[in-house]
């Protein structure tokens, strides 16, 4: 078929509409906003190979070349989607972009043709209906603009000053601290979509709490003086970037504890600087990103990595821990990659031979890949025990 550019634009939207109207529906159901940004992407990558590539390279588009000319819209919409960050589901993602093609092939082949007898003849316009159409697809927008208002959580500022917890949040929002604002007694967080940023918390056993929400965000706080965890996630999938954590109260506290949430979306830790505790940075049987943290002087191990965890440590910096500075045990299976540890120490009065101030160990049946590390200044670089494997790429 020879296409015209009008036809080429207004065939795209009409086949889009549907496959919009859609995402809307999804997005509302969910309460969250990348259906309609995935279906946007979509569409707007159509009508730009459409108007560049498309109507400049292709005079005549056989049938069959339909497919090929669809892998690569999917490649270009993924690595949009990936670039861009946007929360997406690999597998929805797929399975949006086949079925909107394929109800785009349906109308190409035989739905327009029947409601437009000279619809192959127009080079696939629409006649008086074009107008309409894109009328339609204004419309549609302007609804998924109103979809991302009301899918949007609401926006709560926590004031300057001291304010005592423990504060409870059981609906989707996001909590924003104004300059100075300081949380005494700690937050606990049982609901999805959540962001807490630019707040300090202080004293209490847990910081900050995640107790089975998804799509938490914790961005920016400063979290000192409590007695347990800094931050705890069960049953949770998070994401934590730029926290400050010191000052630890009690020979027990860690810094970052993410627990039990395997099946869950993985979460990230990024950017965070732990000073001090017992462990900075603890995983117990889930899925979790470690990137650019700089963890030190903690007395049992910096990162410990446990019971069939599966991490990714990319870029850390491991500084000063007693006993253990990177630790993979329990049937976990680590990657651990481009990270810097130094001074790690031997811990003697534990008489625990695998706590000799080595950088990494790999313990009980767990798997550690390890690839362009710098161990410098520790006691012992990295062993495995208890038929655990380390492996240098």
């Amino acid at each position: 078929m020879s296409y015209t550019l009008r036809g080429r634009l207004e065939t795209r939207l009409a086949a889009s509409l549907v496959p919009l109207a859609a995402a809307c529906v999804v997005a509302l159901v969910l309460k969250s906003w990348w259906p309609v940004e995935l279906a946007a992407i979509m569409i707007v990558t159509g009508v730009a190979l459409d108007a560049t590539i498309y109507h400049r390279l292709l005079s005549y588009q056989s049938g069959w070349f339909a497919f090929p000319l669809a892998l690569l819209e999917l490649g270009v919409l993924m690595a949009i989607v990936f670039a861009f960050g946007i929360p997406a589901p690999l597998d929805f993602a797929v399975l949006f972009f086949a079925g909107s093609w394929l109800l785009g092939q349906i109308l190409v082949h035989g739905g327009f043709p029947v409601a437009r007898l000279s619809y192959g003849e127009d080079g696939g316009e629409l006649g008086s209906a074009g107008p309409a159409v894109a009328a339609a697809a204004v419309a549609i927008f302007a609804a998924a603009g109103g979809v991302a208002w009301a899918t949007q959580p609401p926006t709560v500022h926590l004031s300057a000053g001291i304010h005592q917890g423990p504060l409870l949040i059981d609906h989707s929002q996001k909590l924003i601290g104004d300059r100075g604002a300081v949380v005494r007694g700690g937050i606990v967080i049982t609901s999805d979509d959540v962001t807490v940023r630019n707040i300090a918390f202080t004293g209490g056993e847990i910081g900050i709490e995640i107790d089975g929400a998804e799509n938490v965000k914790i961005e920016h706080v400063r979290i000192s003086g409590t007695t347990l965890d800094a931050i705890q996630a069960r049953r949770a999938s998070v994401t934590i970037r730029d926290c400050l954590i010191h000052s630890p109260v009690g020979e027990f506290t860690q810094g970052i504890d993410i627990s039990f949430g395997f099946d869950l979306p993985p979460s990230l830790i990024e950017g965070c600087t732990i000073l001090g505790g017992r462990e900075g940075i603890v995983t117990h049987f889930a899925n979790v990103h470690i990137q650019g943290n700089h963890v030190s002087g903690t007395t049992l191990r910096a990162l410990g990595l446990t019971e069939m965890s599966m991490v990714m440590v990319e870029g850390n910096d491991v500084q000063n821990a007693l006993g253990v500075g990177i630790y993979c045990g329990d049937y976990s299976e680590c990657m651990i990659e481009d990270n810097v540890v130094g001074g790690t120490r031997p811990d003697m009065a534990s008489g625990d031979r695998t706590r000799m101030g080595y950088a990494i160990v790999a313990h009980s049946g767990a798997k550690a890949e390890i690839a362009d590390n710098e161990l410098s200044r520790n006691a012992s670089v990295a062993k495995a025990f208890l038929g655990a494997q380390i492996t240098a790429e």
